[in-house]
């Protein structure tokens, strides 16, 4: 029997503790964004395209899908489909007003200036386009030594807005519940122990994850709570 893909139909199992909750978040959040995406559509910094069915298909209108990664990336094998777009992580190499809509799911903590990144990607899309995007915030140091930021909501918000995007919004994807499980469950799967000890641990551990995830809200920000992740949607101005 094939496992649930981990991307499209993340399943909690004592193997996946750290990886499932921010999978989950993820795909809730582009879920609902789908009906925004039409025409020619820019995955920025695709990687191995995850999303690629579920953003091709209905209730998405999307026409047209060009996934883009590092040339770098590419050489090194990492991707299982290669994209149609390389790039050197800053300029986008598509012409102005381009696409129709655009997302970029964890990468923007990856660019050393991204608020060049960010106007590339308001740049390509036509006026009124539509950019979704997803940022950690509670997750280890990952592809060092290219790990550069943990944003704020508030931080977050004002470097789209000032890259020229409107109608700019910022949400968490998760409160101190879900913050409390993602931790668990990192150390659970990430912190150096013997591989008895671990199993034991990850048995343990996910009945007590997957309650923190099942009575988490989405807090609310003035609140000053734990968050473990952001998402966030824009648009290109209309002229």
């Amino acid at each position: 029997m094939a496992s649930p893909d981990p991307f499209l139909r993340p399943a909690l199992t004592v193997d996946n503790l750290d990886r499932y909750l921010v999978r989950r978040s993820i795909l809730d959040a582009l879920t609902a964004q789908l009906p925004q995406f039409s025409g020619t559509f820019l995955d920025v910094g695709c990687g191995v395209q995850p999303y690629r069915p579920l953003i091709c298909a209905p209730p998405g209108r999307v026409e047209r899908y060009l996934g883009m990664d590092l040339a770098k990336s590419t050489a090194a094998g990492y991707k299982a489909v290669r994209p149609e777009l390389e790039w050197d992580g800053l300029h986008i190499p598509l012409d102005a007003a381009s696409v129709d809509s655009a997302m970029a799911t964890e990468v923007l903590e990856h660019c050393p200036d991204p608020v060049a990144v960010l106007r590339e990607v308001e740049r390509v899309l036509v006026p009124g386009g539509f950019f979704f995007f997803t940022v950690p915030f509670l997750w280890p140091l990952h592809d060092v030594p290219y790990d550069e930021y943990r944003y704020t909501p508030f931080a977050l918000e004002r470097l789209v807005v000032q890259a020229g995007f409107t109608q700019v919004r910022v949400q968490p994807m998760g409160g101190w519940d879900a913050s409390l499980a993602q931790l668990l469950g990192l150390w659970v799967a990430r912190r150096p122990m013997g591989a008895r000890r671990r199993r034991l641990l990850q048995r343990l551990c996910l009945p007590l994850i997957r309650s923190l995830i099942a009575r988490d809200h989405v807090p609310d920000l003035r609140s000053g709570p734990m968050i473990t992740g952001l998402w966030g949607v824009a648009r290109k101005a209309a002229s």
